[in-house]
């Protein structure tokens, strides 16, 4: 069984296209839900209290997660510290979910910043998703009602497009203009032969 990364950047369409291959019977893991649930469990909540003050705790069983966004987001440094914490747990639990999968020919692992943080090293190809930077504003800023700034924020920790398109071994372009699911399809039909 193939583990596959498909990555994009924010307002790319990853989860659009992720819906592509789920429909096609193939296991979509989704490491930033994942990443979500293990931001919430009781250790991972005090390792980050530790970390960054108790501003960022919303309740005590959940954190701030626009107040976290707003240390990490603004200083690169807390990022990675926020990183080091939840990515060694992310990667277990896709491993685990992926061991359990091996009925089926392939599963995705859909992550943001799959080549920035390394994931892209335990796959055995990748994905990568690009839509050109003002659709992706356009569709983030509608999407979360949020501000320009905040989305130019989050979009300045990812990989460009390019860099992401020479690391990918398959591209797929979600520039309103292209149909997905033939690009899809031509990349499914790689991996189940």
């Amino acid at each position: 069984m193939l583990k596959i990364g498909l990555t994009g950047n924010i307002g790319s369409g990853k989860t659009w296209v992720c819906k592509v291959f789920e429909a096609l019977s193939i296991p979509v893991f989704y490491a930033d839900l994942e990443a979500r649930k293990i931001l919430n469990t009781a250790t991972i909540i005090e390792e980050i209290i530790d970390v960054y003050g108790s501003s960022v705790k919303l309740s005590h069983k959940e954190i701030d997660r626009k107040a976290l966004a707003n240390i990490v987001f603004n200083d690169a440094l807390q990022l990675k510290k926020l990183n080091r914490i939840i990515h060694p747990k992310l990667t277990d639990t896709f491993l685990r979910w992926a061991d359990a999968k091996d009925n089926f020919p392939y599963v995705i692992q859909e992550a943001a910043i799959l080549f920035e943080n390394g994931f892209d090293s335990i796959m055995d190809k990748n994905i990568t998703v690009t839509a050109p930077q003002q659709l992706r504003l356009q569709r983030v800023m509608e999407r979360d009602l949020a501000t320009k700034e905040e989305v130019l924020a989050r979009m300045a920790h990812q990989w460009s497009d390019e860099k992401k398109a020479k690391a990918a071994d398959f591209i797929i372009n979600n520039d309103g203009k292209q149909m997905i699911l033939p690009q899809v399809l031509k990349i499914h039909h790689n991996f189940i032969l």
